[in-house]
């Protein structure tokens, strides 16, 4: 879900810097900095996580995992998500510099709406945490292919086709994410409960 150089317009390009900037400001702002290793962590996860692509017609797919990501971060999943996108741009040629702020904001922005949403359902009970988790990733993983088909449509009409190919080869992607990222919540309640935020 990594957009490339040369791809986007101008006036998308800018409008996701400014999202993103916005986002890792207000992000490094509500950081809590006793839990900047539970950021370090995540980012790494999501690094890790995207590194492995699964060819699907004209596109590739692979697991984000920020869904989990902004469910346990809220607002620093920007500056986590950001770091994460930097690396893999400097080292895997994956994505662009110049598209940086429209990927990161791809990203971010449904970890954030999943944070908001589904963390008052963590911790209720194992069923509502489960089901809460699910949520969380299997909507992130929606909202973040329909940004991607957007900025694409924006760009060009002409990527309309190609922007139908990705939102459906996300459409399984979407079950996983929410199934992994289910279970991992689940997981963490037990036992390591500190990690989950403990009020929006």
């Amino acid at each position: 879900m990594h957009i490339s150089e040369g791809v986007l317009s101008g006036p998308v390009l800018a409008s996701g810097a400014a999202i993103a900037i916005a986002g890792v400001a207000m992000g490094l702002k509500k950081t809590d900095y006793d839990k900047i290793v539970h950021v370090a962590i995540l980012a790494s996860a999501f690094f890790v996580a995207s590194l492995i692509h699964v060819p699907f017609g004209p596109v590739s797919v692979h697991l984000i995992l920020n869904g989990i990501v902004g469910l346990l971060l809220g607002w620093a999943a920007f500056p986590a998500i950001l770091a994460a996108l930097i690396l893999q741009s400097l080292f895997f040629q994956y994505g662009g510099l110049t598209a940086l702020g429209v990927n990161t904001s791809i990203m971010a922005v449904p970890a954030l709406i999943g944070h908001y949403l589904f963390l008052p359902f963590i911790g209720r009970s194992r069923k509502w945490t489960f089901w809460g988790g699910f949520f969380c990733g299997a909507l992130a993983i929606f909202l973040s292919s329909f940004l991607l088909a957007a900025v694409l449509w924006f760009t060009n009409v002409n990527f309309f086709e190609t922007c139908i190919a990705l939102f459906a080869a996300y459409l399984p992607v979407m079950v996983i994410e929410g199934i992994v990222t289910g279970f991992c919540v689940t997981f963490f309640i037990q036992v390591f409960p500190e990690i989950i935020p403990k009020e929006l």
